[in-house]
């Protein structure tokens, strides 16, 4: 039987520099995972310029890791990375991979020391802002800390922004479409002796002017054909509520249409990303954020609650998953309730994540192409990841209603 090993992830850790080795098979791999779409990067203000510097990044989808390490060829870097990578390729791997490991939505102080360990002995530091993948296509929140962060480092800011990795492999459906289209732009933003006179709300402002994207524009008006008779399947797993009746929880996908089990309404995705209902047409973004103020709505109207039982596994460190079965998650306002028995203890204990201190929310809609549904909860020494078991649990709901009550802690 396999020892758990319980200890924390040692945050304080210094983190190598990228191994010479490891990065050139890091090359190798990502040249085959982009082989077939095209890809092109550009290069803007970079004519010049060594590390140090730090590299913001959209994050669309898996393939950001491919098209990252070949938009900074031929210089190494290190990676701000969550402890999954490090569990799942090992953690001295991941480490001389270049990857340096934190928690989501969380203040890690260690982090910011080990960011400013890497940039001062003249390395990139690279940072995917939003944490998480994007779920419609579009940018997501960008926390006001990353313009302090690039204040504080003083170095130049370099932004990433890739386009197509979404179409490629959104979250939703992860299978690989083959006509996908990659670009990706690396663009200097701020030069160092600039960040010293611009205001951190004006360096927030244009990093995030900066990262916005479109997928289902791009696809659009690049004309990229999508055929794959399966490009709609998971959708449902994002638009969960139907537009006509209003019902939640009643859309399927099967093939490339989209359709409510109560209404009967249905819609097609035609080969360039656009959703078709009879005469009228609408796009995932547009139905993202029309749910985004349903959920809204219930919230103001004090109609909006969560409670129900969930299957809860925790990862402490680089080692190991714990299955801590069932317990309990409840969502309030004021965030967070997980009632749960942890590990090793045998009275259940209910623990707080407040919602002033989570601006967004992991969400996963298979994890690991196995595991189904997910969403995560951490702390600085653990990692809680809750799948459903009861009805009306839906990741992407949950995240609406967790950004919405950050906002309100912060009015």
């Amino acid at each position: 039987m396999k020892k758990i090993i319980t200890r924390p992830f040692d945050r304080a850790k210094i983190p190598p520099r990228q191994n010479p080795v490891i990065l050139f098979g890091m090359w190798i791999w990502s040249l085959f995972t982009v082989k077939g779409h095209h890809l092109k990067i550009t290069k803007t203000d970079m004519d010049g310029l060594k590390p140090p510097y730090i590299v913001l990044s959209n994050h669309l989808s898996f393939t950001d890791f491919a098209v990252t390490p070949l938009a900074l060829f031929p210089h190494r870097a290190n990676y701000v990375s969550e402890l999954e990578g490090f569990e799942l390729y090992g953690g001295l791997f991941y480490r001389h991979l270049g990857a340096l490991g934190t928690r989501k939505f969380v203040d890690d102080l260690a982090l910011i020391k080990n960011i400013k360990r890497v940039v001062d002995r003249g390395d990139i530091i690279v940072i995917y802002p939003e944490a998480r993948y994007t779920n419609h296509g579009k940018e997501t929140i960008i926390p006001d800390s990353v313009g302090k962060l690039c204040k504080m480092l003083g170095v130049p800011v370099v932004i990433l922004n890739m386009k197509g990795n979404y179409l490629r492999m959104p979250i939703w459906n992860t299978k690989v479409r083959k006509q996908a289209r990659l670009s990706a732009e690396l663009k200097q933003l701020f030069r160092a002796d600039e960040l010293k006179n611009t205001p951190v709300e004006d360096i927030n402002k244009a990093i995030r002017e900066a990262l916005a994207f479109d997928e289902y524009r791009y696809q659009f008006d690049n004309k990229i054909k999508i055929d794959e008779p399966w490009r709609a399947e998971g959708l449902e797993k994002v638009l969960y509520q139907c537009p006509v009746c209003k019902h939640e929880f009643t859309t399927k996908t099967e093939g490339a249409e989209l359709f409510c089990k109560n209404c009967g309404t249905s819609w097609t995705m035609d080969e360039y990303g656009r959703l078709i209902s009879g005469r009228q047409m609408t796009s995932v973004p547009k139905w993202y954020e029309w749910q985004r103020r349903q959920v809204i709505q219930e919230i103001d109207s004090g109609k909006y609650h969560f409670k129900g039982k969930v299957h809860i596994e925790s990862l402490p460190n680089e080692y190991n998953f714990i299955d801590l079965g069932e317990g309990m998650l409840e969502h309030r306002e004021e965030g967070f309730y997980l009632t749960f028995k942890d590990f090793g203890e045998k009275e259940a204990k209910t623990m707080f994540f407040s919602s002033k201190g989570l601006f967004s929310l992991h969400t996963e809609y298979n994890y690991r192409d196995k595991k189904g549904m997910c969403i995560t909860l951490s702390t600085l020494d653990n990692t809680y990841f809750l799948y459903p078991r009861c009805e009306g649990f839906n990741p992407t709901k949950l995240q609406f209603a967790a950004e919405y009550m950050h906002e309100k802690e912060r009015q």
